[in-house]
């Protein structure tokens, strides 16, 4: 075989092991994926700043610190941050709840730096309107 043929085939061997590396590494972050997309795309963020400057925000403190106290419910323990600190039950949980709540706000931030918006979706059903009969005698 050339050396053009043997360089070919190591190409497609690489490309081969690259695409399965970027297989499981997007495995590994899906749901960090789907929820940076869900974020970013999905959420029309000029609608939502206001609602939370109204008071949305209230609740939304009130989820995040339930959606800490399950997660320290479920899958209990201490964990080590960096292999420096030690952090107890519920506040590591609260943690990362704080910091996935963050990279929505981050999301929505960059959406209004960038001026994206995804499209309005009515989800209301359409009314019917009645055929209207009039009789004239």
């Amino acid at each position: 075989m050339t050396d053009l043929g043997q360089t070919l085939v190591q190409l497609v061997v690489v490309l081969w092991q690259l695409l399965g590396d970027l297989l499981r590494l997007g495995g590994q972050w899906a749901l960090l994926i789907a929820w940076t997309a869900w974020w970013l795309g999905a959420v029309n963020w000029k609608k939502t700043w206001p609602a939370l400057a109204q008071g949305a925000w209230a609740p939304l403190v009130l989820l995040v610190l339930i959606s800490a106290l399950a997660w320290s419910s479920i899958a209990p323990g201490e964990r080590t941050i960096l292999g420096l600190w030690r952090v107890g039950n519920f506040w590591w949980q609260l943690g990362a709840v704080g910091l996935l709540t963050g990279l929505a706000f981050f999301c929505g931030w960059l959406q209004g730096l960038f001026h994206w918006e995804p499209a309005d979706i009515d989800l209301e059903p359409k009314v019917a309107h009645a055929a209207h009969h009039h009789e004239h005698t």
